[in-house]
């Protein structure tokens, strides 16, 4: 999943808007979507070239120590968390917690178990399943599964990731979603699969991005999750963006929490190893989150 994929459960709550009617995805939303995650690599590569730490969680004082302490820290990745655009929603959310004694290689013995995901992060994900993988680089799919309010919205996702070492302690893995369905009766024996860019319009686009760097005694892990949704009218957003804001916060603090958790859990799961290979080997020198 890259180290970021297990957030998808994340954009699927992002987007729950239950009461809303059918929708397609628009052009004019995709293009936004396209130009959103250009910026979002120009602010990784900052990073990556030390104009900016590494680490979000370094930026300032007193959120290190927080997240030190053991604090899941989530906040807005740009402007208040969700923007909107035309005909859609962008959220990027950010959030940062501290594993001690954890490493890059019991990260991704948890991030990388993919057939396990619906053990590690049930409820959300329903089902998963490992396709490919090699060093770096794996394919999966997922389902996830949220009740919000009184919808029972599913999503079968196909994902792509890639695991970047920049050093034997530092790294990052972005996630994309290279296709996502909405379910249609889900769980029922007349279950079935939407077209992709159609349905509710609870998820469109996913990308996440993760960095980790082990340190003081144990391992930083940041992720931000990205989501591209259908629009609110104007007229409900006083209404649903707080909803939406509460639901993308809670679920990006418990996915942070449940990682953590399956990562202090590895001591007593010795027979426990991922689907896929642990890690690639650290590079010298340094790509972009959008470089191959």
């Amino acid at each position: 999943m890259k180290v970021a994929g297990f957030l998808t459960g994340m954009a699927l709550l992002a987007g729950s808007v239950p009461f809303l009617a059918a929708a397609q995805l628009h052009p004019d939303a995709l293009k936004a979507w396209d130009e959103h995650l250009q910026e979002a690599d120009r602010r990784m590569q900052a990073r990556l070239s030390g104009r900016q730490p590494f680490l979000w969680t370094d930026e300032l004082p007193d959120r290190k120590q927080r997240v030190r302490h053991g604090e899941v820290v989530v906040a807005p990745g740009v402007g208040h968390g969700t923007q909107n655009v035309q005909n859609g929603l962008i959220h990027d959310w950010l959030g940062a917690v501290f594993i001690p004694g954890g490493t890059i290689e019991s990260l991704f013995r948890v991030t990388h178990d993919y057939n396990r995901y619906k053990e590690i992060y049930k409820p959300v994900v329903a089902d998963s399943k490992v396709l490919a993988c090699s060093t770096g680089r794996q394919e999966f799919t997922m389902v996830c599964q949220r009740r919000v309010l009184f919808v029972n919205a599913a999503m079968e996702g196909h994902y792509q990731s890639r695991d970047v070492a920049i050093n034997p302690h530092r790294g990052y893995s972005i996630l994309d979603a290279t296709q996502v369905q909405q379910y249609e009766n889900y769980g029922s024996p007349a279950a079935h699969l939407l077209p992709p860019d159609t349905g509710s319009g609870y998820v469109w686009r996913v990308r996440s991005l993760a960095r980790y760097e082990e340190r003081d005694g144990g391992l930083y892990l940041e992720v931000e999750a990205m989501a591209l949704t259908r629009d609110i009218p104007a007229s409900l957003r006083w209404l649903v963006s707080p909803i939406v804001n509460h639901l993308s916060v809670t679920s990006l603090t418990a996915t942070l929490n449940q990682t953590r958790d399956a990562v202090n859990a590895l001591p007593s799961r010795p027979e426990s190893v991922a689907t896929c290979p642990p890690r690639p080997r650290a590079l010298t020198k340094t790509k972009s989150s959008g470089e191959e």
